[in-house]
């Protein structure tokens, strides 16, 4: 006997997407989300714990006897975003949109916890299934794991889907070793000496320093690290200055760095701030730098990886399983999970023909509802196939 999908769930599990994209929620304010969740395992008579106030874990025993402990993650919450996707159950929640697929992912999972419950005769070992708030936010995979998600039982394996505009609708992509890349962010305070524009000889202008200092973090991304080690350096505020004829004597820069490897990483984040303070020094000014670190790349492991490929060629097809070319310098929170345990995170595509595909976190975003039954059979069958 083996493991079969039930067809009847599909409508329910469009349902689900439905709700959940109509009263979307931002990052740790998931509570209406949350209990939806709880109300849909308990008409199912699926038990679960609430983990960090509103995430969500389940715990499926299987009744086959000893086999690992796999985890399956999916994340709940949405973005401050207006939506303009046109869609008849578009938010309800003004400036609240899924514009990044959460809702997708959440009723995804739903339906492999369905099916994987359903089938705990067959399942030997342990899957947990999570629920996650806040990723859109920092901390909260790191909250889950001193949650103690990672353990009691140990997890020996991880997955995770998102959705994916650059593939085709109902194929997945999928590699090995680095997916995602880490994420950090910083803010510089540039101090200069205020003074009239008429006499520049008699004040420190902050605005030129933090121009040089913007045009010098091309240094960092071309000839400073190995240029086949991907990094992005980029400054998206700059504020500064109180009047045309008056020298700025202070200016703001916010901005985010990627990075993949982790020696440029800590490279980078212990020579940042002393670059940028020598530039600013050089020319007559201060700057105070604040290096935030963020999120980690996510790196898939080779065996894990290797088992979700084969259960998403069982499922879909040789043929619409594609290895990612490149790696995102997008990040996710799942980064966390994956420097614990090792994990696989894939992609799920949502490109149509012959229909403009929106990026993730576009006001337009949506995506075929009709990948939410692939994403969980794929999940599904990894989890059996463990």
């Amino acid at each position: 006997m083996a493991w079969k999908w039930d067809n009847e769930l599909n409508e329910e599990l469009f349902e689900i997407r439905k709700h959940l994209h109509q009263y979307p929620e931002l990052s740790f304010e998931e509570h209406q989300t949350s209990l939806y969740i709880q109300e849909r395992l308990k008409k199912w008579g699926i038990p679960y714990k609430v983990v960090c106030d509103t995430g969500i874990v389940v715990d499926i025993t299987g009744e086959a006897g000893d086999g690992p402990n796999i985890s399956l993650r999916a994340d709940i919450d949405a973005l401050p975003i207006t939506e303009q996707s046109g869609l008849e159950f578009a938010s309800k929640n003004k400036g609240v949109m899924h514009a990044c697929g959460h809702d997708g992912h959440t009723a995804i999972l739903l339906g492999a916890v369905y099916h994987i419950w359903k089938f705990r005769a067959l399942l030997k070992g342990m899957v947990r299934c999570i629920f996650q708030p806040g990723e859109e936010a920092l901390g909260a995979a790191e909250k889950m794991i001193e949650a103690g998600v990672l353990s009691q039982p140990e997890i020996n394996n991880m997955a995770a889907l998102h959705l994916w505009p650059k593939i085709p609708l109902g194929s997945i992509g999928i590699k090995i070793g680095p997916v995602t890349a880490a994420s950090d962010d910083f803010k510089i305070e540039v101090i200069g000496k205020s003074g009239h524009a008429a006499r520049p000889h008699e004040g420190t202008d902050a605005i030129s320093i933090a121009s040089e200092i913007v045009d010098f973090l091309d240094y960092f991304t071309t000839e400073w690290k190995d240029p086949v080690d991907p990094l992005v350096i980029h400054v998206g505020k700059m504020h500064g200055g109180t009047a045309k004829n008056v020298i700025a004597d202070q200016v703001i820069l916010e901005g985010t760095i990627r990075s993949i490897s982790k020696n440029t990483r800590e490279k980078l984040e212990k020579k940042f701030p002393l670059f940028v303070k020598n530039i600013a020094r050089d020319f007559g000014g201060e700057a105070l730098v604040d290096y935030r670190r963020g999120l980690p790349a996510i790196v898939n492991d080779s065996s894990t990886t290797e088992k979700v490929n084969e259960a998403a060629k069982a499922v879909i097809g040789e043929e619409h399983v594609t290895e990612l070319s490149n790696i995102s310098m997008g990040s996710d929170d799942f980064g966390f999970f994956a420097e614990k345990v090792p994990s696989c995170y894939f992609r799920l595509g949502i490109r149509e023909e012959n229909e403009e595909t929106y990026d993730l976190h576009h006001p337009k975003f949506r995506f075929n509802e009709q990948v939410i039954p692939i994403g969980a059979k794929i999940l599904t069958q990894y989890v059996f196939d463990r």
